[in-house]
């Protein structure tokens, strides 16, 4: 949104004196006679003169004109500039998945894999203005899609997540310290990881706390979730009759998950079904919204030279037109 403001608005004051500078043109109109004096016109083209009559006093409006600009550019203008809600670099956003096995735990609707692919990908498609990106990681990890602004290429690869891609276990220091390694370059004004787990770190040869504090060193903020219902769910265990769901107890390491988010400045939640999930990526992205909103930049740009430009402009047409099409005897 632009605007002009004055620097030194009380030069505008003098545009009054061009109340009296009129009512001087037009008295000595009235008042002035002609340098030659003919005693008839009949040898003159009848109406002859009469536009010439009426444009002669484009000098006097173009240097009325020329005035006022000069008192203008006097009072400093300055254009000014405002955005509101800046998002000219956006937020950079990981999202880093745990896909071991335990993921595929029963107590999520279909299970928690599914749920929080599902989930995630509704996450997507409410923030079209950031890039995002996603990392998996179960007793390793690596990048499933670097940040893209392209989103619908994003979601494609959420749907190729499967547990089982790479070796099981839960490494979640090693998928924190890879989603820190797509976003330590990141110029974005926030930098985000969202960390998805249901167990304990026990692979991996980077600890946790350590990528937590290589995080803070980038300025990397980390919302940490923690997967799984409360008590005993449902888990696949291989068997000789095929994969079967026995309860087991939910352990989840939700001591380190809420130091990481300490650390870090983010938050520490707990999704303990499909519905609790889905609020907690809602509340995500109104804390990351709500870091943007309050934002407001204003700049302001010199204009006096264009009112300088364009009196300068009037002034020599002025005089152009003065010492040719309104030329006076001497």
């Amino acid at each position: 949104m632009k605007g002009l403001v004055f620097q030194s608005p009380d030069w505008l004051y003098l545009l009054i004196l061009l109340i009296p500078a009129l009512v001087w043109y037009i008295l000595k109109g009235r008042i002035s006679k002609a340098s030659l004096q003919f005693s008839s016109l009949k040898a003159f083209p009848k109406g002859a003169g009469h536009l010439r009559q009426y444009l002669r006093h484009l000098m006097f409006v173009f240097r009325m004109m020329a005035f006022s600009l000069i008192i203008i550019a006097m009072a400093r203008p300055q254009s000014t500039t405002k955005w509101k809600n800046v998002k000219t670099e956006g937020i950079d956003i990981i999202i880093a998945l745990d896909i071991s096995s335990s993921m595929l735990a029963r107590d999520f609707k279909p299970d928690r894999l599914e749920a929080s692919k599902d989930v995630a990908i509704e996450f997507i498609s409410g923030r079209p203005d950031d890039r995002i990106g996603l990392v998996v990681f179960s007793g390793e990890s690596f990048t499933q899609c670097p940040l893209t602004s392209d989103h619908a290429v994003l979601i494609n690869m959420f749907y190729d997540i499967k547990s089982g891609m790479i070796e099981d276990g839960t490494a979640i220091g090693n998928g924190l310290a890879t989603a820190v390694s797509r976003l330590k370059d990141s110029k974005a004004i926030s930098k985000v990881i969202i960390l998805l787990t249901d167990g304990v770190n026990n692979k991996g040869d980077i600890a946790p706390l350590t990528a937590a504090e290589i995080a803070k060193t980038f300025g990397i903020r980390a919302y940490t979730v923690g997967v799984g219902t409360l008590g005993m769910a449902p888990y696949p265990v291989n068997t000789g009759f095929g994969v079967q769901y026995k309860n087991m107890e939910v352990k989840i390491d939700e001591e380190v998950l809420r130091k990481i988010a300490k650390m870090t400045d983010g938050q520490y939640f707990r999704a303990t079904n499909n519905q609790k999930l889905k609020e907690i990526y809602q509340q995500i992205d109104k804390l990351e919204k709500s870091k943007i909103d309050v934002k407001e930049i204003s700049k302001r740009e010199e204009e006096y030279l264009k009112f300088v430009l364009l009196a300068l402009g009037l002034l020599l047409m002025e005089g152009f037109l003065r010492i040719t099409v309104f030329r006076t005897l001497p």
